[in-house]
């Protein structure tokens, strides 16, 4: 069975503010997402003159979605494990891998292949799940459930499970180093309540508030 034909659509679609809000201010650059989805993060990045350029990248077509608003200006649909991006090398001064790497096969191959798109001054922008987050824990070592869901931690489409510090290890290559990471809860307002246990904890507990890591990541 392929879990993503059964999957809703909403869950391809929505504007990730959080991946936004890291985004540098620049009007003139170009922007690659990756798992680009229905395109709405996209859109928004154009329409907000965030971008001179935004190109989505994605595994299938999602009808009735933003994927042919005249905003973007190529989207493309391809295997990014097994498929080319057809532009020249060191063209993107942003690409967005937001909730992707832990979909594919082979995330590590995927990330060194992606690298060679991105510009020497540029940046990549990553998110994450992290096994560590507590409900998942509390499922997996105290239910003994290790049951796939329909969408977050233990997704049924996720195919590699990390933890922060595989995270880094998968992130930082001899190509490219980590600059800056967060917790979701710091950048997603819904999550307002495990901000407040981190600060309330001094931040002894935030690998087990944190749904997701994200990071910004530039090239050596």
């Amino acid at each position: 069975m392929n879990y993503y034909e059964i999957k809703e659509k909403d869950y391809f679609t929505g504007t990730r503010h959080d991946i936004i809000s890291l985004l540098p201010k620049k009007s003139d650059q170009k922007v690659l997402e990756i798992g680009a989805g229905g395109g709405d993060t996209l859109v928004y990045i154009k329409k907000n003159n965030l971008a001179q350029e935004v190109v989505g990248f994605e595994l299938f077509k999602i009808p009735n979605s933003n994927q042919e608003n005249e905003l973007i200006d190529s989207f493309i649909f391809g295997d990014i494990e097994n498929e080319n991006i057809p532009v020249q090398e060191n063209y993107f001064d942003v690409i967005i891998l937001a909730d992707v790497l832990e979909h594919l096969i082979d995330p590590w191959a995927a990330f060194n292949k992606i690298i060679k798109y991105l510009k020497p001054s540029g940046q990549i922008l990553v998110s994450l799940p992290n096994i560590r987050e507590i409900n998942t824990l509390l499922k997996v070592f105290f239910l003994g459930d290790f049951r796939y869901n329909d969408g977050g931690v233990l997704d049924k489409t996720h195919l590699r499970f990390f933890c922060k510090k595989n995270m880094k290890k998968l992130l930082e290559t001899g190509n490219t180093k980590i600059v800056k990471s967060f917790p979701s809860f710091k950048l997603n307002k819904q999550q307002k309540r495990r901000h407040l246990y981190n600060l309330i904890s001094f931040g002894l507990f935030e690998n087990f508030l944190t749904f997701q890591f994200l990071f910004v990541i530039e090239k050596r």
